[in-house]
């Protein structure tokens, strides 16, 4: 059985965890109950004996699929010889006991009888619930519904014992269980078949069908089926709630709300976290072994991620996210990470899943991350900016942000002339990388601006020593990191460019017209620009370190339409924004990049990185 493709999929969520779908009704991918989790079903990385649900209708086509306006909600149409059926699948999502300051609401489980669970119950604790519900409607003539559900779980190694039992309120449910991990399936029963369960279910005209897959914890009562109905509804009410109005160009309005949807999907409503994938281990080089773990916290993306939202009126997701930031560097930034948990946890040990085939046979498998450790320079600036733009957005400092901003100062100070490992994660020797120098200048520059120009405490002296670091790096940037040509340079002393450097002008440093950035996108056109106009991070040889190589990267591509547009050159900036949002699948969900000779995306799915891009790119196309 061969691999689906990426794009073939549609991300569910209930902002604490998430699932893959194939248009065919395939869940090859699902991680409860937190995107860090071990899967349960993990086909996508290897085959069925590792995990999967299948749902479908016998001898059907998918005429359709679609997200229900404003949400997470998946609604794929069936036809059959014989009629048509909607299949409705989502994770419950409830307004009740988070920490996101979100607008919508859950609303009060109105039918189902007292034996269904509320949907104002549906939230719970942390880690204590998390649901994936499919419903089946016949609409025309007769369906049937056909089935196959393998549970395995610890990504595909553990089978469980597997039972039938009775929920809290008596009901019959399929109960598995593997250690801490339970999972119950209510719905019209599957049958035994060896380890796997199937199901064969007709449905006439006007007959519905729902089967809810439930993670709870093993050594807890079997919880009861919710109000399916009810559950629905709150689930879109808290989706479309969140997303309020989208004010954006027509001509972009759908990819734009989807992506601000899908950065809200990938953000834990709890802990303020954003994810920047909720996958592991999709290759950037198909077969290679450029596979890595996404599903945690880089400070950078979740920065940028909060940048694109704030420009869009949600305010409420940067002040969950600084409660995430604080917590996560407590008591020690002095051993700043660049990525941490959800929770904000710091222990993401790397490791390999040596029985996992891999997608397309791209091994190894790795969960955990290694980058953890790294050096990048470009990070604390990546956070000062945005935390900057959350001033501006008139969000107050508490009594302990501007503190934490001063600790992050310190430490750029303690690290002002170490090399690092660049943006993108380079594993080979640490260096002098122009676009992380460029941050660190944003570092102090916008510690400067908060005093300045918010009245922020800090003494003289200090301001004076910000001052004078921000003009030394300034001064170091343009005289170390400027080729002969006019062009930044990847590193001190290198003739190699860097898309990175298109987000110099996103700084403040430079502005996008001036005659080194001019330079710079004509080398990034020379050299990074495949022959089908996308457009590669950098060359993979020299700093690189890792075998193989790997496709054009979607966020660069938008960085290049920002550039464009900021510099005049709108019609191109027009044309490559329209090439790109072909790039997306029909849902308009990007992958982290895309291989333009195949016509596919690869990597990591879908990702924070391409769609805050996305929304950056039509920000500034409809600016100029």
């Amino acid at each position: 059985m061969s691999s689906p493709l990426i794009e073939d999929h549609a991300l569910l969520s209930d902002q604490r965890a998430s699932a893959l779908v194939t248009r065919e009704g395939d869940v090859d991918w699902l991680c409860l109950p937190r995107f860090d989790s071990d899967a349960l079903f993990c086909s996508l990385l290897g085959t069925e004996e590792n995990g999967h649900w299948s749902l479908r209708i016998t001898d059907g086509e998918v005429l359709s699929r679609r997200y229900l306006p404003g949400t997470m909600v998946l609604e794929t149409v069936w036809r059959s010889p014989t009629g048509t059926a909607t299949v409705t699948e989502f994770m419950p999502v409830s307004g009740e006991g988070g920490d996101s300051g979100t607008t919508g609401g859950a609303l009060s489980a109105t039918t189902g009888g007292s034996r269904a669970r509320s949907a104002t119950s549906l939230a719970g604790d942390i880690d204590d619930l998390a649901e994936l519900v499919r419903t089946v409607e016949c609409v025309e003539g007769e369906v049937e519904v056909v089935q196959e559900l393998k549970i395995r779980f610890e990504y595909g190694q553990a089978a469980p014992w597997v039972r039938r039992g009775e929920d809290q309120a008596g009901d019959p449910v399929l109960i598995a269980v593997a250690g801490g991990d339970g999972v119950a399936l209510h719905g019209p029963a599957l049958s035994a078949n060896g380890r796997s369960h199937h199901g064969r279910h007709p449905l006439s005209a006007g007959e519905t069908a729902s089967w809810v897959l439930t993670w709870f914890p093993s050594w807890q009562p079997v919880p009861a089926t919710p109000d399916i109905e009810a559950s629905l509804a709150a689930t879109v009410a808290e989706w479309s709630g969140w997303l309020g109005q989208v004010r954006v160009e027509q001509e972009y309005a759908v990819p734009v709300t989807r992506s601000l949807l899908v950065l809200r999907a990938l953000t834990h409503r709890r802990t303020g976290g954003i994810v920047a994938a909720p996958t592991t281990s999709l290759p950037e080089d198909f077969g290679g072994v450029r596979n890595w773990d996404y599903r945690f916290c880089w400070l950078r993306d979740a920065a940028l991620s909060l940048e694109a939202l704030l420009a869009h009126g949600h305010v409420d997701a940067a002040q969950t996210w600084r409660r995430w930031l604080l917590r996560a560097i407590a008591g020690d930034p002095e051993r700043l990470q660049i990525m941490y948990s959800i929770t904000g946890d710091r222990n993401l040990l790397e490791r390999e899943l040596e029985h996992l085939p891999g997608y397309e046979g791209s091994v190894p498998v790795r969960v955990g991350n290694g980058a953890a450790g790294q050096y990048q320079a470009d990070v604390v600036g990546e956070v000062m900016i945005a935390l900057a733009a959350m001033r501006d957005a008139g969000l107050e400092e508490t009594r302990w942000s501007w503190p934490l901003q001063k600790a992050l100062l310190r430490y750029t100070e303690d690290h002002i002339d170490d090399p690092d490992q660049g943006i993108w994660e380079m594993r080979g020797d640490p260096a002098y990388f122009t676009h992380g120098r460029v941050m660190v200048w944003a570092t102090f520059d916008r510690a400067i601006r908060a005093v300045r120009e918010h009245g922020l405490p800090a003494s003289e002296e200090e301001v004076s020593r910000w001052q004078q670091l921000r003009d030394q790096v300034r001064e170091e940037v343009m005289t170390r990191g400027v080729g002969t040509d006019g062009a930044f340079t990847q590193t001190y002393g290198s003739t190699e460019v860097d898309a990175s450097l298109l987000q110099i002008p996103h700084t403040g440093f430079l502005p996008a017209d001036d005659p080194h950035m001019l330079a710079t996108v004509t080398r990034i056109e020379q050299d990074l620009r495949t022959a089908d106009g996308l457009v590669l991070r950098y060359r993979t040889q020299g700093q690189d370190g890792l075998p193989g190589d790997e496709h054009p990267f979607l966020v660069c591509c938008f960085w290049l339409v920002e550039q464009y547009a900021a510099s005049g050159r709108r019609e191109e900036a027009g044309a490559l924004m329209d090439q790109l949002l072909a790039c997306g699948n029909d849902l308009d969900l990007f992958a982290e990049e895309f291989d333009g000779g195949a016509g596919r995306m690869a990597g990591n799915f879908p990702q924070a990185f391409s769609h805050l891009g996305l929304i950056r790119a039509v920000d500034a196309l409809t600016a100029c």
